[in-house]
């Protein structure tokens, strides 16, 4: 088990071998996601959002931008 230390800063040095699995280096972004309470993941924040293209498989029925506009107008009127 890879272990690190928290700093009196709240700071943590990710250990050299964790760093080259995630592939990550100085600058790269990484996201802590609650998976449940008192729980993280800690996850390399670097791919590109290009990589997300069909996560989700085909859409049903396909929008328009109008449409789409139309439904952020609606929802933001009924917010009000």
């Amino acid at each position: 088990m890879t272990m690190a230390m928290l700093t009196s800063k709240g700071q943590i040095t990710i250990p050299a071998d964790v760093r080259r699995d995630l592939k990550v280096d100085t600058g790269d972004r990484v996201e802590f996601i609650q998976i449940a309470p008192g729980r993280y993941e800690f996850v390399a924040a670097t791919q590109s959002v290009t990589q997300l293209k069909g996560m989700f498989g085909k859409p049903a029925k396909k929008v328009s931008i109008d449409d789409m506009n139309k439904a952020v107008a609606q929802r933001g009127a009924a917010a009000r």
